[in-house]
């Protein structure tokens, strides 16, 4: 018994099963142990951008973490991006980085930097491993750590010789996360009181665990009983919505429709969420989507138990535990007609998507309907960009699908930032994956063309649209996909879209269909 084989006894203990990997040199005696632990499920991605962002996927669909299997600082600093996603999701996420022996530190190898102050802006909690003897105890501790205060991103720096020394500690077992720690009545009063008093100017905002169905159901009793209103915040990594489902509005990305929906508001009680701001700062624009009139209350923080602080709302209010609420009803848009656009690929999947669909959504500006044309689908997941770093649609998509093998993943995908994790595509197709990838072929970063006008800039002009627009060449995504081992199709028509989505959902198999537009 080596230290990699007690880490990966200690991730199997604790109910990790799956390790998306990119390993190098200071990696290969924790390969070797995972060639002896057959439970652990391997799946190697060809970027480390894939590996983060696909054990994101997995773990916000199972709610329970996957691990991944960087190289060194540099392989960490690449996956980065979407371990900042996964922080920002608060997605339960055991991240190994192996590191150069100890005794091979101090030469300086080109490989060695730090890697410890690297993970820390991406990490809820960082931890290197001193020796083999060390392992049990710090391998429970990630798990732990991963699962505590509503998920979050462990950490655990592996140097080469722990791995390969010999371990003599005795086992660990992690501990079970422990219940969430309940909302004080100091919180609960405070939210009854501006409920009772104000009604129809009070807003629930709700995140993450409050926006479970079994939550929205109860923010629906206490919103029919006082005239108060529900939304969701703009950024959430997983919504369950659809027919039979409590529907729920989102605060909208621009801050000044946020404000808009707000203004009427007196009142913003917060549920496991947070108070809007706007992704960006603007010229001569305000930076926060709450209106000056309105006091912000925080009832339940993250980490803290959501569900029984709006059951306890609700029993302060004296709320028929059985009052009716309105569940959505199934109402399909139907195939929309003419020219093949934005709005019509988004109608298209609204109507033809299968009860149980994961939907992963880094559409960017091409899907801003997306949620008001699912609302009446089939019962659906979707998954969103809750940390704003793009390029994270095809690795959720790819851990979703392997987390869920029985249900259709359908991944909407803008082709600008597809370009940054492509290899995604590989591991769908080696991994056998239902995905079903539908890129909006717009040739361009569209939201930046937008976002310039915003900032006061003006309009693009030759040098500016050389760095916005993706032309000369303009991508060509079959054979991109195609050279991935994936199939794919490009279409312009709307029928030809409706066609090729029915036979994508008729297989089991990964699809890529790139809709001009």
């Amino acid at each position: 018994m080596n230290g990699a084989d007690a880490l990966c006894d200690t991730l199997l203990e604790g109910g990790i099963d799956t390790c998306f990997a990119n390993p190098g040199t200071s990696e290969m005696h924790f390969v070797a142990a995972l060639d002896r632990k057959p439970q652990m499920r391997c799946v190697l991605a060809l970027f480390e951008g894939v590996a983060t962002g696909a054990a994101d996927g997995y773990a916000r669909m199972l709610e329970r973490p996957a691990a991944t299997l960087l190289h060194l600082g540099p392989g960490l600093a690449n996956g980065l991006a979407n371990l900042h996603n996964a922080r920002r999701a608060r997605t339960p996420l055991v991240n190994i980085v192996g590191d150069h022996s100890s005794q091979h530190l101090q030469y300086d190898a080109p490989l060695t930097c730090d890697v410890a102050s690297l993970a820390a802006p991406m990490s809820h909690w960082v931890r290197r491993i001193n020796d083999a003897d060390d392992v049990p105890v710090a391998a429970a501790e990630s798990v732990e750590r991963s699962l505590a205060d509503g998920g979050a991103v462990a950490t655990l720096i592996f140097p080469a010789d722990a791995a390969w020394n010999a371990c003599s500690a005795p086992p660990v077992i992690p501990n079970a996360p422990p219940a969430l720690p309940q909302v004080s009545q100091r919180r609960i009063a405070l939210a009854t009181n501006a409920l009772r008093t104000h009604g129809d100017r009070v807003v629930l905002l709700l995140g993450a665990q409050a926006l479970k169905p079994e939550a929205r159901v109860l923010a629906a009793r206490i919103c029919d009983a006082t005239g108060a209103r529900m939304l969701a915040q703009q950024s959430n990594a997983r919504l369950e919505r659809g027919a039979g489902r409590v529907p729920v509005l989102r605060i909208p990305y621009p801050v000044e429709q946020a404000r808009a929906m707000l203004d009427r508001a007196s009142h913003i009680l917060l549920l496991d969420a947070t108070a809007p701001v706007g992704f960006f700062s603007y010229p001569g624009k305000p930076g926060s989507g709450v209106p000056e009139h309105c006091a912000v209350h925080a009832i339940s923080s993250s980490g803290e138990d959501a569900y029984q602080a709006l059951q306890a709302m609700a029993d302060d209010l004296g709320i028929d535990p059985n009052r009716p609420v309105i569940y959505q009803a199934l109402a399909r848009p139907g195939l929309p007609t003419g020219a093949l656009s934005a709005d019509a690929i988004v109608q298209t999947v609204a109507t033809l998507m299968p009860e149980q669909a994961i939907i992963c959504d880094e559409a960017i500006s091409s899907g801003r309907r997306l949620l008001e044309m699912t609302a009446g689908a089939p019962p659906h997941d979707m998954l969103f960009l809750n940390g704003g770093a793009i390029g994270i649609g095809l690795p959720l998509a790819t851990g979703a699908a392997i987390a869920c093998p029985d249900r259709a993943v359908i991944c909407l995908q803008a082709d600008g930032s597809a370009m940054y994790t492509l290899q995604a595509l590989w591991t769908q197709a080696r991994e056998n994956l239902h995905v079903i990838t539908i890129i909006f072929s717009n040739r361009s970063y569209a939201l930046l063309h937008q976002e310039l006008a915003k900032v006061g800039a003006g309009r693009a002009g030759q040098n500016a649209s050389r760095l916005l627009d993706i032309v000369e060449p303009s991508l060509d995504w079959c054979k991109l996909a195609q050279g991935m081992g994936v199939e794919a199709v490009a279409v312009d028509t709307v029928r030809a879209l409706a066609d090729c989505i029915q036979v994508a959902l008729s297989r089991s198999t990964p699809f890529l269909i790139e809709a001009r537009i």
